[in-house]
């Protein structure tokens, strides 16, 4: 049976782990990005039988730094252990300043909390955080071990399969080995085979941009002394991110005490990878680099070119932005196998919400499984991506927009204006609760399922994405010629404040 909640208010309570009775349900998790690990342990709590199967040799925690929403981190007042780990390890009393690509200062440094204000905003609730992912992966990788969870490396999935009849799913690795569960969930990536089952051979393709980015020990910015000090961190050791916008490219500079981190958009050189591994050198950056600037002549700041000829050796990675259209089935027939994370939907950087979409995955299907109970997996399944589907494929489009905002940044209304060179992070995203959305709406969604409802047309709950939006298939293809042709991203009628 279901199991039964006793009040509203008790679902908000902290439950940490053994709070739930078990479900019975044996969960089989492929990958260890942020919503593998992540559904690992809130599967966990919840009450369901974890493993987890990793492609590669250890769980990748390279990389510089992303931005993690407020919606994906309201769950840590749930592991008290790890909701200190992580305040240690946040960005406090972060500073932010905006230059033009030419190095020519548009907004003056001030506090997050200064610029929250000024954009209307609770500068004590901040729509979310940078953070840096070595320190984001190894924290939740801690937490996974620290439960016990198995974790199996080397081992690549190949191919998954489903027995409606006997309510398995199964994943077979390169070395023949086959698993079997209640329920797989697909965390594995643009590129997961998965996709065979789910929605047809449909390949993850090339967005045409990219990122050069890199993370790296502060002190060797210290080697060229204009750099350090540009690049200088605030009074009182304070962190600073830096963001250089021009015509078709973008760039983000953070200055920590213990590490400096680069990253800019450009559009696709050739040695582009999926891939935290696989690294460049300075000097192709350097020489690229002003060939990527949108208008004929235009160069970037030559403070930028420094600071890049400081990146130590085998540093700079030169990241593949991949993608594939919004698609509505991320489940596989029986709904024995679900795809979360980048695996359901891909994000540009611009969005800040691959990362806090990854783990609201995570949170919701662990509920939905949770509420549903063993014998109703594909139900809960297909209920989670009713919640899920909708809203992100609105982040999603958000993120069009954010980079049209970032890479086409209008300087005369900046001025008037400083919001206009901030990306969106709008109320509907960031006040989100996935939890507790599952706690008030599963019963109400999966009524709609059996009167026969489509998603699009379920209005039996109130929306997790702007008020008045009403869904329509789009493609990014459109959207990325319409951004070449200087037309405007349209996001279609709702409130997208």
């Amino acid at each position: 049976m279901p199991h039964a909640l006793s009040s509203r208010d008790s679902v908000m309570e902290s439950k940490p782990v053994g709070s739930y009775p078990p479900t019975g349900i044996e969960v089989l998790i492929v990958g260890t990005g942020l919503a593998g690990l992540v559904s690992a342990i809130e599967c966990v709590r919840k009450g369901h039988t974890v493993r987890v199967l990793e492609r590669n040799s250890t769980t990748n925690t390279a990389g510089d730094m992303y931005f993690m929403g407020l919606s994906g981190t309201r769950f840590l007042k749930h592991w008290p252990e790890v909701h200190t780990e992580y305040k240690r390890i946040s960005l406090h009393n972060a500073w932010l300043e905006t230059f033009k690509h030419s190095g020519e200062v548009m907004i003056p440094p001030k506090f997050v909390a200064d610029r929250l204000r000024a954009q209307g905003l609770d500068p004590d609730t901040p729509p979310g955080e940078f953070q840096m992912r070595p320190l984001i992966y190894k924290m939740f990788l801690t937490a996974v071990q620290k439960l016990g969870i198995p974790v199996e490396y080397k081992r690549k999935v190949v191919e998954y399969s489903e027995d409606e009849k006997a309510g398995k799913a199964y994943a077979v690795t390169e070395d023949g080995k086959k698993y079997e569960a209640d329920v797989i969930i697909a965390a594995d990536g643009v590129g997961s085979k998965s996709q065979k089952l789910v929605g047809g051979q449909v390949r993850a393709k090339s967005s045409g941009r990219a990122m050069w980015r890199a993370a790296f020990p502060v002190e060797n910015i210290q080697k060229d002394p204009e750099v350090a000090d540009f690049f200088k961190m605030m009074p009182n050791n304070e962190p600073i991110v830096r963001t250089f916008l021009g015509p078709n490219t973008y760039a983000l500079t953070l200055t920590r005490e213990d590490v400096m981190v680069w990253i800019m958009n450009h559009d696709v050189t050739g040695s582009e990878k999926e891939s935290w591994n696989d690294t460049i050198e300075a000097d192709e950056v350097i020489n690229t680099m002003d060939d990527m600037v949108g208008r004929e002549g235009d160069k970037w700041a030559p403070i930028l070119k420094k600071l890049i000829a400081c990146t130590p050796p085998k540093t700079i990675v030169n990241f593949a932005l991949l993608w594939r259209n919004p698609q509505p089935s991320w489940t596989s027939p029986a709904a024995r196998v679900i795809q979360i994370g980048d695996a359901a939907h891909s994000y540009l950087p611009s969005s800040g919400n691959g990362a806090t979409q990854a783990i609201e995955d995570a949170i919701s299907l662990a509920s939905c499984l949770q509420i549903g109970g063993r014998e109703n997996v594909p139900q809960s399944v297909r209920v989670h991506v009713r919640f899920r589907f909708i809203r992100n494929a609105c982040a999603q489009k958000l993120s069009f927009s954010n980079a049209e905002l970032l890479q086409n940044t209008d300087w005369d209304k900046v001025k008037i204006d400083p919001r206009r060179a901030a990306p969106k992070h709008p109320k509907w995203i960031w006040a989100h609760d996935p939890e507790a959305y599952v706690y008030d709406n599963y019963t109400k969604a999966v009524e709609s399922m059996k009167k026969g409802i489509k998603m699009e047309d379920d209005t039996s709950f109130e929306p997790n994405y702007p008020k008045g939006y009403k869904f329509e298939p789009w493609s990014i293809e459109q959207i990325m010629d319409d951004m070449r042709a200087g037309k405007p991203v349209v996001l279609g009628p709702g409130d997208w404040d």
